[in-house]
């Protein structure tokens, strides 16, 4: 969907101190980057006032408090989503192509994940700063412009959701123990695992240690897409949307 005028990205690189004024947007952008090099608890009015070169009680006319900063924060970088309007092809292609933003703003910010993912789901719906409620209005309307109910379309929304936010977490804590060993067990750790025990997981080392997370996400996105289809025919009236 057409991004609004008034609505704009943060771009990485923009806080660096100068002359002009402090705008909300200016302050985004500068905590933005300290979340991105230093993570989330070393965001504070105090440092973000000192790396703009400002005071830090003249912040608070833009953001009144360190949880406002933080959804601001969310907002916008979940205001470069790009959500397609229905016109560039069928809602699966759409909905793979929402996916792959969404994993790609998780992997350009995994400090930010947190607040993408697990802070949004302690705070009621109606509570949640609007701007991380676009892309979930935008996602209803082209589901229900593809010929969803409303009721169909919020199911889409939350399976696809639910399922992105667990790939990206999982995805970001895909670790190896010795990066440098060739031995996949060494690699994962695998060999500190009781003998005899595991046997399934001991055997998928090599499976394990090639993970790659595009592909992951692809064959995940396969799988929902599938299944929501066959479950969304079976359980309406008439047909649902296919999957082509």
């Amino acid at each position: 969907m057409s991004k609004e005028p008034a609505r704009q990205s943060v771009r990485h690189g923009a806080g660096a101190p100068d002359d002009g004024p402090i705008t909300r947007q200016r302050i985004l952008v500068c905590a933005l980057e300290i979340i991105d090099r230093d993570g989330i608890e070393a965001l504070s009015m105090r440092r973000l006032g000192k790396a703009l070169d400002r005071d830090p009680m003249t912040l608070y006319r833009h953001a009144p408090n360190k949880a406002a900063l933080l959804d601001g924060v969310a907002e916008s970088v979940l205001d470069q989503l790009e959500v397609g309007d229905g016109d560039e092809g069928d809602w699966v292609t759409q909905l793979r192509a929402v996916a792959r933003g969404f994993r790609r703003l998780a992997l350009d910010h995994p400090q930010v994940v947190p607040l993408l993912v697990t802070r949004p789901l302690s705070t009621p719906l109606g509570l949640r700063p609007l701007g991380t409620l676009r892309p979930l209005e935008d996602i209803l309307g082209l589901l229900t412009r593809a010929g969803f109910s409303d009721a169909e379309a919020l199911h889409v929304y939350r399976a696809l959701f639910g399922f992105l936010y667990g790939h990206v977490l999982n995805e970001l804590q895909e670790l190896v123990e010795r990066p440098d060993e060739t031995d996949d067990l060494l690699r994962l750790g695998l060999h500190r695992l009781p003998i005899g025990e595991f046997p399934l997981l001991r055997g998928l080392a090599p499976v394990l240690a090639s993970y790659d997370g595009e592909a992951e996400l692809e064959r995940g996105l396969d799988i929902l897409f599938a299944g929501l289809s066959a479950t969304l025919a079976r359980d309406s009236d008439g047909a649902a949307p296919a999957v082509v």
